[in-house]
Parts: C-alpha cells; sequence; structure tokens
C-alpha cells in the first residue's frame, strides 16, 4: 500500500477546505493525503509545500494525517459525491467541552462532487458532511463529535446549484457518502488493534 494518497482532477475544480495546504477558497487540480509521523512537529506550511514540489504537483490542495493511508483510506459513491475519509481518533472531542490532553489522530473527509455549485452551497456541504461525521461516531458508540484536528474538503465545479443541505438530493447524497466511507474507516483503523481512550467509547 502507499503511504501517501494523490488524486488528479481530469479539470480543475473550486475547493472550499481547512486543509493545512492551500485551505479556504481557491481552485485545485486534485488533492492529497499526506502521511507524517505520529509524532510529528515539524512546519506543516513547508512540508507541504515540498511534498507537493517532490511529485512535481501544482496547485493541489493538501491534508495531513498520522495514520495508516492505506490501509485506512475508505470511499464511498453516492449519486454525483464521492467520498474520500482516513479516520484516526485518538484525540477525541466533543464541540464546546475542553478535551483531554492532545494524541495524535484525525478524521479528514473530502467530497469530491459532480455538480456546478456556489461558494454558499459548498459551505452547506461541509455542515452536511460534519453533521453526517458527528452522527456516525455517535451511533459507533465514539463519546465524540469528531477529533481536535479534522479536515474536512469540498471539490466542485463552478456552477449555479445553492443549497447541499438535508432536504436536498445533494444534501442526502453527501450523508450517504460520508456514513459509509466514515464507518468503514473507522473499522479498519479498529481493525489494526488500536486501544481506545477512555473518553474514545
Amino acid at each position: 500500500m502507499e503511504e501517501h494518497f494523490i488524486l488528479h482532477f481530469s479539470t480543475p475544480r473550486i475547493a472550499l477546505s481547512n486543509a493545512p495546504h492551500r485551505g479556504g477558497l481557491t481552485t485545485a487540480n486534485g488533492f492529497f493525503f499526506m502521511m507524517v509521523p505520529k509524532n510529528y512537529s515539524g512546519d506543516y506550511k513547508a512540508d507541504c509545500l515540498a511534498f507537493e514540489r517532490e511529485r512535481g504537483l501544482r496547485e493541489f490542495v493538501g491534508f495531513m494525517t498520522a495514520a495508516d493511508i492505506g490501509k485506512i483510506l475508505s470511499t464511498a459513491k453516492s449519486g454525483s459525491v464521492t467520498a474520500y475519509v482516513t479516520a484516526g481518533i485518538t484525540n477525541p472531542a466533543i464541540a464546546g467541552e475542553v478535551p483531554p490532553p492532545w494524541r495524535p489522530g484525525t478524521i479528514n473527509i473530502v467530497l469530491v462532487i459532480e455538480e456546478g455549485l456556489t461558494v454558499g452551497a459548498m459551505a452547506n456541504a461541509i455542515m452536511t458532511a460534519t453533521e453526517a461525521k458527528t452522527y456516525t461516531l455517535l451511533r459507533l458508540g465514539y463519546n465524540a463529535t469528531g477529533t481536535t484536528s479534522d479536515g474536512i474538503g469540498v471539490f466542485a465545479f463552478e456552477g449555479e446549484k445553492e443549497w447541499a443541505g438535508t432536504a436536498t438530493e445533494l444534501g442526502i447524497n453527501i450523508g450517504k457518502a460520508v456514513r459509509k466511507a466514515l464507518e468503514e474507516s473507522l473499522k479498519k483503523w479498529e481493525g489494526k488493534g488500536v486501544h481506545f481512550p477512555p473518553t474514545a467509547r
């Protein structure tokens, strides 16, 4: 298995994310999941840029994780939406509560949507994906709404579709894809013999 994951788009897309590399609102030719050591404390901006340049990539959005990407990456497709998820949850957290001492562990969720969206709809898609993530964690028995270092990104074409909430067909597809891919990734992660901290289950 590869220790990193790179996806090239056939044509550039609009991207909205909190990625450590080229996060925010931008255009992208693809994205990558970059694997880092579990005790990583480097210069993430410089390291992501070096990763991109060393592989001949240009204008990619980059995410980082200490999880074994080759073993835990999961994808799921529903309608026009494909979700790419890497899940590690050794540092679970509940929104609004002081988290336990930090440990490496991240849930990365990337949505590639084969539709034309407004920026508002892309923000709506992030909201829907986050709801699906939290529901999946709670349903599987994790006492958490996420981790302290989660990453999310939406990639779509520029267009006129304005909504991606839970009442829309697009939002339903986002929810289905995220739930399936995240559950699969978590089960792969659990299968590696990971021991859960007390707050995780």
